[in-house]
């Protein structure tokens, strides 16, 4: 396998992502999809979702990638050291958004092929919508 993740794959997360949020009912959402890098493979953001979405997800899929855990752990290392979190911002070149659904992007064996960032409903809705697009598309979410 690839050490990172494709095209296709990320468009195939992006509409498990979709799929997931609108079986749920789920305001519109923005997703996106990036390498091990932070370098943003692909992004969609459904009608009527808000203009910020795209630094949002971002910032939660490069968070984790950056910090090497999912955002929504970072949101609880935040409760416990909100200044260290807080100061993560100013060096993350693309941020570091302390709130579920970022989550980091493995193949089988475990090795790191990118992460998903999910931002528009609430922060759990976001991280259900983004594990659903990573096991549409064949992949898995870190442990």
């Amino acid at each position: 396998m690839k050490n990172r993740i494709t095209l296709a794959q990320a468009n195939g997360i992006i509409e498990g992502a979709f799929a997931k949020g609108a079986s749920l009912k789920l305001k519109p959402l923005s997703v996106t999809v990036t390498d091990p890098g932070s370098h943003v493979i692909a992004f969609q953001r459904q009608d009527n979702a808000s203009t910020l979405r795209f630094g949002i997800a971002l910032g939660k899929a490069a968070g984790a990638l950056a910090v090497g855990i999912s955002s929504r752990k970072i949101a609880e290392m935040a409760a416990e050291r909100p200044s260290f979190v807080a100061s993560l911002a100013a060096i993350a070149p693309n941020g570091v958004i302390p709130a579920a659904g970022g989550v980091i992007v493995t193949d089988g064996s475990g090795q790191i092929l990118g992460a998903v960032g999910v931002t528009g409903d609430t922060s759990d809705n976001d991280e259900i919508c983004a594990l659903a697009g990573i096991e549409a598309a064949g992949l898995k979410a870190q442990g």
